[in-house]
């Protein structure tokens, strides 16, 4: 579906024990969300869901409190874009995932937010200050980050009108390009 050899240079964030333990050690201390963590891949890599790998369910609160299912968006293509507020890559791609929500919206396209173990009100501190806004869910555990990347950030988990994870775009990924285009055509084409 897609050649990987087209990637282009990209950035991520990669989360270990420690790196975390850091980050909330700062936050606890600075009563803020610390800078930037260490900087992982050079380009994004498209990494296809492996077939005997099982997809846990997705079932996660949206900020508002409500609960939002995979299971419910039967017939569209999700894709889950797994993010925290301190990863610069994730920051630098929202704007390009964003303008892809609202204009591919009309051909059955869903984009989720996944934030990644901060709590609602940093969330939605951070989301203020942006000029679009993404439906985001919780994932106040990391569990299902865990589940479903590598835990390198941004990661977004494509998922096909079945509900089925296809694969997963590993670092920042311009939404506006050829390579985003050539991984979602195939599953935006309607029959």
């Amino acid at each position: 579906m897609f050649a990987p050899s087209t990637a282009r240079p990209a950035t991520a964030c990669r989360i270990d024990r420690r790196q975390g333990l850091q980050w909330l050690a700062a936050s606890v201390v600075l009563g803020a969300p610390a800078t930037r963590v260490a900087r992982a891949a050079d380009a994004f890599e498209w990494r296809p869901w492996p077939p005997s790998k099982r997809a846990p369910p997705l079932n996660l609160p949206l900020l508002d409190g409500t609960r939002w299912q995979l299971s419910s968006q039967a017939g569209r293509v999700v894709l889950a874009n797994f993010w925290a507020s301190w990863c610069a890559p994730c920051r630098d791609e929202m704007p390009s995932l964003m303008r892809l929500a609202a204009q591919r919206a009309a051909d059955g396209l869903v984009v989720m937010g996944v934030n990644y173990r901060e709590s609602a009100s940093t969330v939605t501190r951070f989301l203020d200050g942006l000029p679009l806004k993404l439906p985001t869910l919780l994932d106040r555990d990391g569990a299902i980050a865990v589940a479903y990347t590598p835990r390198i950030f941004p990661s977004t988990v494509v998922f096909d009108r079945q509900g089925k994870p296809v694969g997963t775009v590993v670092g920042e990924i311009d939404w506006d390009g050829d390579a985003a285009a050539r991984i979602l055509a195939p599953l935006l084409r309607t029959t």
